[in-house]
């Protein structure tokens, strides 16, 4: 038995190094591959120390489980398109919350809870509180996530007088039930574990519920956080380091990538994830928007294009949708096979996932070395014959910098309209995912090309080849 106990804690030792090379893998796009491999490596490790682990019983019911949920994760991987992965991502976030909730449960009905006295028992009893505190917030909060992401709960943060006075309110009497629930004997405690559970599921809808479309990048990368933090008090309770570590590493570097992401857009952490006001508006009426909407045909741009020096393109969700980044990144090839200097700028929160442009460009085989993020091509803006703006919209909104009543005001963002001549290439003249208008597309060097992007692209390649 002591064999057993050595070996699964060298397992579990050495699991914990992959996931820290899987963490330091994925920081970059050329090593994210191997990043991914390491996690994949480890888990594997960490799941067989742990069923073959010693007291471990009913190795065919779990072996079971497990088979159907790998083909579950196996199905669901490869139907889900790329424009769907943060709903993906929200909605298992909201599963990890949900097994700390019910393993919170059951550790706290389990005999062995209920036998332990004094300091020992008290602790137990914190862990299990704590970790169905953070589970429920994470189970609702990703649901309402995933809503918002998937176009059905509105993108618009919601918002009334006393919003924060009654988190607050909640979240004392959640401490109050902690206190009573400590302090019961036996299981009498359920409760008040029970009341807390629906008090914390409320929080956790209220939560993202106040948050607007614009900052959802930053909600999804801090559900990341909750879910770690959740599978590390599942660890505390289960008496799993592997799970604790593991736990803290997600939650960890979840809160460290919020904490990024806010700063690129000018948005205060602590803001965000307290909905307290996800916008930076300020009271007033918002700017007229001046100018006049204009329009070219594919062959213009194509001329365009062909007379162009420098070409910057912006990727945003709507290429995504239309899975053009395989035809964008051949008329980029075309384009830099007849001399042209050709780079794409990435805004840190483009699309509905951090990181999700790069994804979409490196699927393409995009080069590494023209993908460039938003500081380090704005300054080069007044010195482009041509950005195109393909499917983007809120990071390239003027309403940013000027208009101190847009929901959006403050938020750094890729200076389109400084270039010689702007081409956004949208299906139509509906708003950002923040519901804010873009006066770009009013400013007088700014043509719309209207059309699926992929479509569009491929009349352009057309007419460049031609």
């Amino acid at each position: 038995m002591f064999i057993v106990k050595e070996i699964q804690t060298a397992a579990y030792l050495f699991a914990s190094i992959l996931f820290i090379l899987s963490l330091s893998g994925l920081s970059s796009q050329e090593s994210a591959k191997r990043g991914v491999l390491y996690g994949i490596v480890g888990m594997i490790i960490a799941i067989i120390a742990t069923v073959l682990g010693q007291g471990v019983e009913g190795h065919v019911y779990i072996i079971g489980a497990i088979a159907i949920a790998s083909v579950i994760g196996i199905m669901l991987a490869r139907k889900v398109e790329m424009t769907a992965m943060p709903q993906l991502v929200a909605i298992l976030h909201s599963f990890v919350g949900l097994a700390a909730v019910l393993v919170g449960y059951g550790s706290y009905l389990d005999p062995t809870t209920q036998n332990l006295h004094g300091a020992e028992h008290t602790i137990h009893l914190v862990e299990v509180f704590a970790g169905v505190f953070i589970g429920a917030i994470t189970f609702t909060g990703s649901i309402i996530a995933w809503g918002k992401l998937d176009g059905k709960v509105p993108s618009k943060p919601w918002s009334f007088s006393g919003l924060q006075l009654m988190n607050l309110s909640l979240l004392i009497v959640c401490i109050v039930l902690g206190v009573m629930f400590c302090g019961a004997e036996g299981t009498s405690g359920m409760l008040y574990l029970g009341i807390m559970t629906a008090i914390a599921s409320f929080i956790g809808v209220v939560l993202v519920m106040a948050i607007g479309g614009g900052d959802m990048p930053v909600v999804v990368s801090m559900l990341n956080s909750y879910s770690g933090w959740a599978a590390s008090a599942a660890g505390f309770m289960l008496g799993n380091d592997l799970l604790i570590v593991t736990g803290a590493l997600v939650g960890s570097s979840g809160a460290i990538l919020s904490m990024h992401m806010c700063h690129a857009m000018n948005r205060s952490f602590f803001s965000v994830i307290f909905a307290s006001g996800s916008g930076n508006a300020k009271a007033g009426e918002k700017k007229a928007i001046e100018g006049e909407v204009t329009s070219l045909n594919h062959e213009e741009v194509a001329n365009l294009l062909k007379e162009a020096k420098s070409v910057v393109i912006v990727p945003g969700y709507g290429m995504a949708v239309a899975k053009a980044q395989y035809p964008i990144y051949e008329m980029v090839q075309t384009l830099r096979k007849a001399g042209k200097n050709v780079r794409f700028a990435i805004h840190p929160v483009a699309g509905r996932l951090p990181g999700h442009m790069n994804v979409l460009l490196a699927e393409a085989n995009v080069p590494y070395d023209i993908v460039l993020e938003m500081d380090e091509i704005n300054d080069d803006m007044p010195d482009t014959d041509v950005v195109m703006v393909i499917g983007a919209n809120d990071v390239v909104n003027p309403s940013a910098q000027d208009d101190p009543a847009s929901s959006i005001y403050g938020m750094p963002v890729i200076e389109a309209w400084k270039a010689e001549k702007v081409i956004i290439m949208k299906r139509s003249m509906s708003a950002g995912y923040s519901g804010e208008d873009n006066p770009l597309f009013y400013k007088p060097n700014s043509e719309m090309l209207y059309g699926d992007a992929k479509a569009s692209v491929e009349k352009l390649l057309s007419s460049l080849k031609g």
